[in-house]
């Protein structure tokens, strides 16, 4: 019994001389497993479709806005209108890499901008990371970075149809540039970063609705004011020369917007299909409703009003394609269309100014109404995704809120630029080059020969 005794002792004792090592095990274990729970990861899934979904955004602009665009203007115009989409993008690239990034997502506290941080990229490597809407996963900070940047490059572009066919080349690139870093990447950051103004407010603004259209369409109509109408406006045949064109260009945008819409969800599941399906039955709502209401109106439905709604649903869609349900979509886009084609066919003339090609009348007030329209079907009890405690009422003020600051920021910067632009090299070019065409007289060539 002694030996017994004497073992069972020694038993003991070598037991709890032994739970210090594992405590210290039980804890190291404990650690790890708290480290791999929070610890994000990358998903070679996601990383696979915002690269995708990148090049989607990019197809946007060129051949996109490009065709659309080039459509809608005179056959003598076609290639300045090209010209100008193309050269934008690219120089906003460069910009972007720059300086804009930095400006947009520095890392900076400020609500107004990002800061230098970033500035020439700087910090950011293969192996740098940047957040998702998951706490659990990440994608590489250079995706990241290029997503944003067709953002960044696609909104300078929307805004030349406002004052297509009589601006000068030269004065479309000063204006971008100034504006860009003026407006676009302060409302990005305001918009999208964490620390931003508008963002902290609570907006909802899923994939750009103030930021690239409501922005965009303030701009345009800045410009259409500041540079003038066209010679013969309201006299002369101004109609399309290529609805062909115009068709393609659309449809382009349609199918490049689902990287635009659906990306804009940074990961690969249930959030981006939300996305998705909206971007479908909105548009096509969108689509049918102008038709409906130009056949009503004038006895025919034209392709350039399919077009033009088209462009009226997606836009609508926009902010609030991760956050409404199908049935939402569908109305929001249908609303959207139809006071989209007022503003076109209505409004714009009976205030006189020329916004060739309704930059505005669609990107502008369409965004206006995807907006504000956020608000309203995002309420779980209309087919969104916010529960119980959501406030129709509350989030729609906070909606206006942002479309206001906005409006503001836009226009006195573009008000601005313009001006700049203007004093350095001219808004507009002579009347005698505008009857000859902006493609032989400010590039020396012709879309078409006889």
């Amino acid at each position: 019994m002694r030996k017994l005794s004497h073992y069972l002792g020694l038993s003991a004792l070598g037991a709890v001389a032994a739970l210090p090592a594992w405590a210290q095990d039980a804890a190291t274990e404990a650690a790890q497993a708290v480290t791999e729970a929070v610890t994000p990861v990358m998903d070679k899934g996601d990383v696979a479709w915002m690269l995708m979904s990148t090049v989607l955004v990019f197809f946007m602009i060129l051949p996109g806005i490009a065709l659309f665009y080039g459509g809608l203007v005179r056959a003598k115009n076609m290639l300045s209108v090209l010209m100008q989409v193309t050269l934008i993008a690219c120089v906003v690239m460069v910009i972007w890499v720059i300086y804009g990034y930095s400006f947009a997502f520095g890392g900076g506290d400020s609500p107004f901008w990002g800061g230098l941080g970033k500035l020439f990229l700087a910090g950011v490597t293969p192996d740098s990371m940047a957040a998702t809407f998951s706490d659990e996963f990440v994608i590489p900070e250079y995706l990241f970075i290029c997503f944003q940047m067709t953002f960044a490059a696609l909104t300078p572009a929307l805004i030349v149809g406002g004052f297509a066919e009589r601006i000068k080349f030269s004065a479309v690139l000063i204006f971008s540039v100034i504006w860009v870093t003026f407006a676009y990447f302060p409302i990005a950051h305001m918009v999208w970063d964490a620390n931003g103004l508008i963002f902290n407010w609570g907006a909802i603004d899923f994939a750009g609705g103030t930021v690239v259209h409501i922005n965009a369409g303030v701009a345009a109509l800045i410009g259409a004011i500041m540079v003038g109408k066209r010679v013969g406006f309201g006299k002369e045949n101004m109609a399309p020369h290529s609805m062909v064109m115009t068709m393609i260009g659309a449809s382009m945008l349609w199918f490049g917007w689902f990287g635009f819409n659906v990306g804009s969800n940074l990961e690969a599941n249930g959030g981006a299909t939300l996305a998705m399906i909206n971007t479908f039955v909105a548009t096509a709502a969108a689509v049918v409703a102008w038709s409906l209401i130009e056949a009503l109106a004038r006895g025919k439905a034209s392709m350039l009003g399919a077009a033009s709604g088209m462009i009226a649903g997606l836009v609508a869609v926009t902010p609030a394609c991760g956050t409404i349900g199908p049935m939402g979509a569908i109305v929001l886009g249908a609303v959207a269309s139809v006071i989209c084609y007022v503003f076109v066919t209505t409004v714009k003339n009976a205030l006189g100014y020329d916004d060739s090609l309704d930059v505005f009348g669609i990107h502008g007030i369409g965004g206006i109404i995807g907006a504000v329209g956020t608000g309203i079907f995002s309420a779980a009890t209309l087919g969104g995704v916010n529960g119980d405690d959501y406030s129709i009422v509350g989030q729609t003020i906070v909606q206006i809120q942002a479309i206001v600051v906005t409006i503001i920021w836009t226009a006195i910067v573009s008000v601005v630029a313009f001006k700049i632009a203007d004093l350095i090299v001219g808004l507009r070019v002579d009347t005698e080059s505008e009857r000859i065409g902006l493609d032989q007289t400010s590039h020396g060539e012709s879309a078409y020969h006889a």
